[in-house]
């Protein structure tokens, strides 16, 4: 709200605000002027979605922190705002509108390019310990810092601060969960926000809309409880700023937990770098599964089949319904003899494995296009290992389409191999076999080779399937 109201000071734009820590005369004023329309704009929570909220023109709903909000609030958005624009924003999906993203539900845009200066935080997963915790907090204190330290269970979380004030006396401790008076809960807010306070020991109510660019230090307990998500949101509390950050998520021994617990804490170590919140998402949809598509469940698994196919499958049937023709495509391997990859120097780990995901999944050259122009947009022109393998997978589209089962390079050529599906008539092929037959040379179990020109390398050789092939499918349209 407060930033709302900065930024649109002098424009003439009335900025009001709606949440618990107003009294209840403050909402109602608020509200009133809403109706009237003396208010432009209005900062709130679940609370605006009250039947007693009237707008009198609405035009624009923006959810932010959309993992916060159920079905049937944003169902509810929708029915009673059918003509609205909506927005909705979140660092990380839940399962569900994910799922709906790549299915082609809904548009999305991914803003990748962190504020300039950040730093990635440092991740640590490690079994509890009060020496590394009292390690962690002295080392951001002496440099000036804040701490956050996160106990998600409010009956306990006073005897948590006891404790850490006796370990480590430094500290000037505050205490915030969200079963405090709303006056107390502001002020222990403010208190660190200002820096009266300098380790804060929380819930997850600090996940999101805290913005402290001195708390550089976060401190989890029993990390294995949170969701991938919710890990996600808490550890962007810190590295707000130029200064490098550090998250301890801090958990019982490895025995005492339980398989998915696990692999959300792999997933949230692995994913570090800035912008990962799409790739966690993506990393949280397939753990927890994508829920109901027409329910109100917004995880649970598909259990027999993976989330590539899973989408595939949805994508047919929505092609289906609309009456789009359904092609049926073979798989298609491709071995271009030439190195063809995404070097490590280009991009870190996680953004090489999205790439390689992207080209699989390319179904045309238009894909292959825009994937290629956003390589050279993010990282330079792109390499020739990289081209090669847009290349490759240039051939294995058109070889799908031609009912192709492989593509290899040979060492003089490249070997065709051709399923029984293919849509290419045989007396078509053998008149090619026959006009230009020092190109071309048949095998005894009826594939076909695609012969190279002497000291032509296989990228060359390959340029030049590609416009063969592109011929033969030009030839099986008509």
């Amino acid at each position: 709200y407060q930033k709302f109201a900065d930024r649109f000071a002098g424009f003439g734009i009335e900025v009001a605000l709606v949440s618990r820590l107003q009294s209840a005369s403050e909402i109602q004023r608020t509200l009133a002027a809403l109706a009237e329309g003396g208010v432009h704009i209005v900062v709130g929570t679940h609370r605006l979605l009250g039947d007693d909220v009237r707008f009198r023109d609405l035009g624009l709903v923006i959810v932010d922190e959309e993992q916060r909000f159920g079905v049937r609030h944003k169902t509810k958005l929708a029915a009673l705002h059918a003509q609205v624009d909506m927005l909705t924003l979140t660092a990380t999906p839940i399962p569900r509108t994910l799922q709906q993203t790549l299915a082609g539900l809904r548009d999305v845009s991914v803003i990748a390019t962190p504020p300039e200066g950040r730093e990635p935080i440092r991740t640590v997963v490690a079994p509890w310990d009060m020496a590394l915790v009292r390690e962690a907090i002295l080392r951001e204190l002496y440099r000036g810092g804040q701490v956050y330290y996160v106990h998600n269970h409010v009956r306990s979380i006073q005897r948590v601060a006891k404790r850490l004030a006796e370990e480590v006396p430094e500290a000037r401790i505050g205490i915030a969960h969200g079963q405090m008076p709303p006056r107390e809960l502001d002020q222990a807010m403010m208190a660190f926000y200002e820096g009266r306070t300098n380790v804060l020991v929380c819930t997850t109510i600090i996940e999101s809309g805290l913005d402290v660019p001195n708390a550089n230090t976060l401190i989890v307990e029993r990390a294995d409880r949170l969701g991938l998500a919710q890990l996600h949101q808490i550890r962007g509390r810190v590295g707000r700023s130029g200064q490098q950050a550090f998250a301890y998520l801090l958990t019982p021994p490895v025995e005492a937990m339980t398989r998915e617990a696990r692999e959300r804490l792999q997933a949230v170590a692995t994913h570090t770098e800035l912008g990962a919140g799409f790739l966690i998402a993506q990393r949280d949809l397939e753990i927890r599964g994508a829920g109901n598509l027409l329910g109100v469940e917004q995880s649970g698994h598909i259990e027999e089949v993976g989330l590539d196919l899973y989408l595939e499958l949805v994508r047919e049937a929505l092609a289906e319904v609309k009456g789009e023709p359904k092609p049926v495509l073979a798989a298609c391997e491709v071995r271009l003899g030439a190195s063809a990859l995404v070097p490590p120097e280009l991009a870190p780990a996680a953004e090489r494995i999205e790439i390689y995901r992207r080209l699989a999944k390319a179904k045309s050259d238009a894909e292959l296009d825009r994937l290629l122009d956003e390589i050279a947009d993010r990282f330079g022109k792109p390499a020739p290992e990289v081209e090669a393998l847009v290349l490759a997978h240039r051939l294995r589209i058109r070889g799908m389409r031609l009912g192709l089962s492989s593509i290899r390079w040979i060492g003089h050529g490249f070997r065709l191999h051709f399923t029984e599906r293919t849509p290419l008539d045989p007396g078509f092929l053998l008149a090619e076999v026959q006009r230009t037959p020092e190109r071309f040379r048949l095998t005894p179990d009826g594939n076909l080779t695609v012969l190279a020109e002497d000291e032509e390398t296989p990228v060359e050789a390959a340029h030049k399937l590609r416009a063969l092939l592109d011929r033969w499918m030009h030839e099986v349209r008509r």
